[in-house]
Formats: structure tokens, sequence, C-alpha cells
């Protein structure tokens, strides 16, 4: 039984809060920082990986270009 995504409560209830906004600001202004610097472009399909793993730390040397399927599929201890 396959369940539909409910998009409203997952924003309600985890995208909406204030720490999850920020960290999805310093996401954003890293992707910024790499088009800037040359080393991404704009729709590559790429994403940009955080060498640490905190995406508030935004310094050129934690930050590399990645697919997706590498970036995204890295184990998470939730």
């Amino acid at each position: 039984m396959e369940r539909d995504r409910n998009y409203k409560k997952e924003y309600r209830e985890y995208h909406s809060k204030p720490a999850q906004k920020k960290r999805r600001a310093s996401r954003n202004a890293a992707r910024r920082l790499m088009i800037k610097a040359g080393r991404a472009a704009k729709g590559d399909g790429k994403d940009v990986d955080h060498k640490d793993r905190n995406p508030k730390n935004n310094s050129l040397k934690n930050l590399r270009i990645k697919t997706q399927k590498e970036n995204r599929g890295w184990r998470r201890n939730d």
C-alpha cells in the first residue's frame, strides 16, 4: 500500500521552522557562492556538497560539486 505524501503537513511541521529556514538559506548561499566562483553553473544538475556536513560552513575549501546521486546517497544517522 502506497501512501500519498502530505506536503502541507510536511511544510507545517518541518520546513517552516526557523532553524530549517536558516539551514536552507545557508545551502542556497553556498550554491550562489560556488556559481560566483565559477565552480558551478545554474541548471547544471549538480549539488553543492559540504564536506563537513555543516550547511552553515560555507567556506570555499569546505564546498565541492557532486552529482545528486553522490551527494544525497550518504547514510544519515537519524
